[in-house]
């Protein structure tokens, strides 16, 4: 097959040695072309296939390196050199062919030459033959590997090195577990191949291999190879992947199984049998199921004859008469018939028989599915419909079924006596179009007509009635002159796809629609007093812009004026005094805002808790008396009328109320003016209670009427001239009625301008019988009074704020105490630790800190080992002002709990109760 044609160049040989080459026949497929050369060439060596190079007599090392640097890369070079020549040309031997060793005869020359060119014959036969192993091995996409008796991998084919993912020379020359990636050689490779090479034979075997593409399954052929003595080498291997092959072998096994399981098993019934009924080729579980039998045996045993014997007799008839109309093949036909089990039970069945040819033989294959279940539903929803009807005309004046595609219907209902004059529109067989229009010509608003018209029309109601089992329209009628709110429900019977049949009814709706609106007019005034509350808040806001910076400004204002006058001490106490009022009424109004919002978030709550009222009256004059003189009004409080003084009240709380409206009083009640608190205890009370009626009222100058009916909304303050100078947020009234409401009682306000006002409010208060709490009050005043004994106290004050530290520690080291002071919690506890169980005697606590806050500082000191130093007193002072706070305070383990800013009195009495 292959040509190899041969350029012998001849390089200053003899005459009789070209002639011999020259004469020389060409081996099969070779050719020879020759040229002599009397010295080498290099131009023309270099285009030579075989180089004969005779040296003798020449500078042989010269001459042959000339050839070798001229050569072709396969050039055959072959030297003839004398004998003493041979030494010298020892450097080259490694790049020359052969050496022949002159001088030769001519047989000798023409031997030698022959042998050559049979080796050069020998060597392009073995080039051949690896070419066609090559091109074999590497063209077939199964997996050849050559490997010797100790598993190394000689040589491998192109589909191998893809499969294993490496190239060929990392893969020849390795064994199994570098290449296929393995901590170790396959046993079972070993194995096999063992067995190869010992039984001399070839043995076929499925491995599975790990591979880029995963896991593959390959059959292996493994045949033994063998050495020139005959005796066992290595093996030869064959690996076909059948990956794919068996997996579908085993998709058709999974889906033959799949099939099988769902004919034995699916709900529906399956049956073949031959054409004259005779013989069952196949019968599945379901069919016997469903016709109450366990075997096909038992189903023959029973006399199977085309129809089952459990069909029932009136049922197999017309059965028998369905199948006979079945003549060509591919005919089918569906039936319904009922089959009865031993146990009495009827299945409704739905089936289908369908004629069919198998191998040339005609059969029948029939399908049987049990719907005794959707047949009671089909019986449920007929009774259902009946009973839709039923209702509806129990609810319905006028009701009538229809079919929107004939438009054919009938009255079902037509009573009450306001309809009687309709009874002619739905008398007898109605058409749908011609009924509904006399109805709203005669009855319907004329405003509704147009709506009525396109809703209750057959195309709209088919178009919705698909979409949903009913409808509904609200329309006006006419009656004596009158409207009445009415409204018509169509709803859908039967199945929607076979038919289109409704229900139509016509009711009055007048009640609740009236009721509709009235709720409707309700929400919108709900909406309207919800505008109008946002609107107050918003002039709330613009009120307290302006009323909390008065104030602002002049604690601004009086402390730069101070501050310039430092050395005039009666104008600084002046500013002091006014800087002082100022903050107090800044403090009032903040807390007002405070009080509200915590009465509308619901986080108010009563402490209820023995009072007198005497008592609490009392201490309200005192209040308000030093006031109401320096504003020359006569203030009065009359307890006259209170048969039973000691009650469970909350006493801050009723404290507030009465503050409020006596605040309100001395606000806007000119000089010369009369305050009055009177309080009366009613009779009709429960066992146990009392009723109390407080009367607050003044000659104040009054409220315009308008204003009284808004005066306890929040944030409403009445714009006069005469009050728009004097201050306040507009919560007070506010506040008083929810505490009041909160308390179960009523407060009402009776006013005239430019003559007063009075305040009326009615508690249900709980008897204290124990009638202790005057003695109570008289020790707790005794307290207060009580001298300052335990002035020069060590204290510990403890607070992240400079400025609030400065004034603190001033104001005790004023009264005689020693303050020592803590920028946070960790440092007081750590500062309690290391001076001693007796060097504090109480600890001022703020609570917002960084570090560690006041709650953690309280609980980390009542956690000391010393029992000393755990239950040293500990005070809260802190800007969290609300009664949770004060709760949480104590429940962490402080003893007290006082707000900033800081009223000093209280300071001072809660250092002397606490110290004391």
């Amino acid at each position: 097959m292959y040509h190899c044609p041969v350029h012998i160049c001849l390089v200053g040989v003899a005459d009789g040695f070209a002639s011999v080459a020259e004469a020389a026949k060409p081996r099969p497929s070779f050719s020879h072309r020759f040229r002599r050369l009397e010295a080498p060439d290099t131009a023309a060596m270099a285009e030579a296939d075989a180089l004969f190079v005779d040296v003798t007599g020449h500078d042989a090392l010269a001459w042959v390196r000339k050839a070798l640097e001229a050569k072709k890369p396969r050039t055959c070079i072959v030297i003839i050199a004398a004998r003493e020549q041979i030494d010298e040309l020892a450097p080259l031997l490694d790049h020359i062919h052969d050496i022949w060793v002159a001088p030769l005869s001519a047989r000798e020359l023409s031997y030698r030459f022959e042998r050559w060119l049979d080796r050069c014959k020998r060597d392009a036969d073995a080039w051949r033959d690896n070419q066609y192993l090559e091109a074999t091995i590497n063209s077939i996409p199964s997996l050849v590997w050559y490997k010797s008796k100790d598993g190394i991998h000689h040589k491998v084919n192109d589909a191998f090195c893809a499969t294993v993912n490496k190239a060929k020379d990392d893969v020849q020359g390795r064994g199994h577990a570098y290449i296929w990636d393995v901590e170790a050689d396959d046993p079972a490779c070993i194995e096999s191949e063992r067995q190869v090479m010992e039984s001399e034979s070839t043995i076929v075997s499925e491995e599975t291999v790990q591979t880029s593409d995963g896991i593959r399954l390959l059959t292996t052929y493994k045949s033994p190879l063998y050495n020139i003595d005959g005796a066992v080498m290595g093996t030869v291997g064959v690996g076909i992947d059948v990956t794919q092959e068996r997996a579908f072998e085993n998709e058709i096994v999974e889906k033959n199984r799949t099939l099988e399981t769902i004919f034995t098993t699916m709900e529906c019934g399956v049956i073949t049998h031959s054409f004259d009924g005779s013989r069952l080729i196949g019968v599945n579980q379901a069919a016997l199921r469903i016709l109450g039998y366990e075997s096909e045996e038992s189903l023959m045993e029973h006399g199977f004859d085309m129809v089952a014997p459990s069909v029932l007799p009136e049922d197999a008839q017309r059965l028998r008469a369905s199948i006979a109309l079945l003549k060509n093949v591919g005919d089918s036909v569906s039936t319904e018939y009922r089959v009865r089990h031993e146990n009495g039970d009827i299945l409704h069945v739905l089936g289908n028989v369908k004629l069919i040819e198998s191998d040339g033989e005609l059969l029948f294959q029939r399908f049987l599915l049990d719907y005794t279940d959707r047949k009671l539903e089909e019986v449920q929803k007929e009774r259902y419909q009946k009973e839709l009807i039923h209702a509806l005309s129990e609810d319905y004046l006028i009701v009538c079924s229809f079919n929107l595609d004939t438009g054919e219907g009938m009255p079902l209902r037509v009573s009450g006596d306001e309809m009687r004059h309709l009874d002619e529109l739905f008398a007898g067989p109605l058409q749908l179009e011609s009924c509904i229009g006399a109805y709203l010509e005669s009855a319907v608003h004329e405003d509704d007509r147009a709506t009525m018209r396109e809703t209750l029309s057959a195309d709209y109601l088919r178009e919705v009635l698909a979409e949903t089992t009913r409808t509904h329209v609200n329309y006006r009628i006419v009656r004596d002159a009158e409207m009445e709110y009415c409204q018509a429900t169509a709803v859908r019977t039967g199945d929607w796809k076979e038919g289109h049949d409704i229900v139509l009814g016509f009711r009055s709706v007048d009640a609740q629609t009236r009721d509709e609106v009235k709720k409707r007019a309700l929400l919108e005034e709900a909406l309207q007093a919800a505008n109008k509350a946002n609107a107050a808040k918003s002039a709330f806001l613009s009120n307290m812009s302006h009323d909390i910076r008065t104030p602002m400004n002049a604690i601004v204002g009086f402390t730069t004026l101070a501050g310039s006058r430092i050395d005039q001490p009666e104008r600084v106490r002046e500013y002091l005094d006014k800087i002082q009022s100022s903050s107090a009424h800044l403090l009032s109004l903040i807390n007002d805002i405070l009080d509200m919002s915590r009465i509308e978030s619901g986080k108010v709550s009563l402490d209820e808790q023995p009072c007198s009222l005497i008592t609490l009256l009392d201490d309200l004059y005192s209040i308000i008396q030093a006031e109401a003189s320096a504003r020359q009004l006569y203030l009065t409080i009359d307890t006259g009328g209170i048969a039973h003084a000691d009650v469970c009240c909350d006493k801050l709380r009723i404290n507030q109320i009465l503050l409020n409206l006596l605040g309100n009083s001395l606000k806007f009640t000119n000089p010369g003016g009369f305050i009055r608190v009177a309080v009366d205890e009613l009779t009709g009370a429960p066992a146990g209670c009392g009723r109390y009626r407080f009367t607050v009222s003044d000659t104040g100058i009054g409220m315009a009427p308008e204003f009284v009916d808004h005066i306890f909304d929040p944030f409403e303050r009445e714009r006069t001239s005469t009050i728009s100078g004097i201050q306040g947020t507009g919560l007070g009234m506010s506040i008083t009625k929810n505490l009041v409401d909160m308390m179960h009682g009523t407060i009402t306000v009776e006013s005239e301008k430019d003559r007063g006002t009075t305040f009326t409010i009615e508690l249900l208060l709980a008897l204290d019988a124990r009638g202790t709490q005057a003695a109570r009050a008289q020790a707790e005043r005794a307290a207060r009074t009580r001298s300052h004994a335990m002035r020069g106290s060590h204290l510990l004050l403890v607070d992240d704020n400079d400025l609030n530290r400065e004034i603190a520690i001033t104001l005790l080291e004023d009264e005689g105490f020693t303050v020592e002071y803590a920028v946070d919690g960790q440092e007081a506890v750590d500062l309690l630790k290391a001076s001693g169980a007796d060097h504090f005697q109480l600890v001022l606590m703020d609570v917002q800190m960084p570090v560690m806050n006041g709650y953690e500082a309280t609980r980390a000191v009542r956690a000391l080992e010393d029992e000393r130093l755990a239950h040293i007193p500990i005070l809260a002072m802190t800007a969290d002002a609300f009664e949770e706070d004060r709760q949480k305070a104590l429940r962490c383990g402080m003893d007290g709990h006082l707000t900033k800013p800081i009223e000093i009195d209280k300071l001072f009495e809660a250092l002397d109760t606490m110290l004391g």
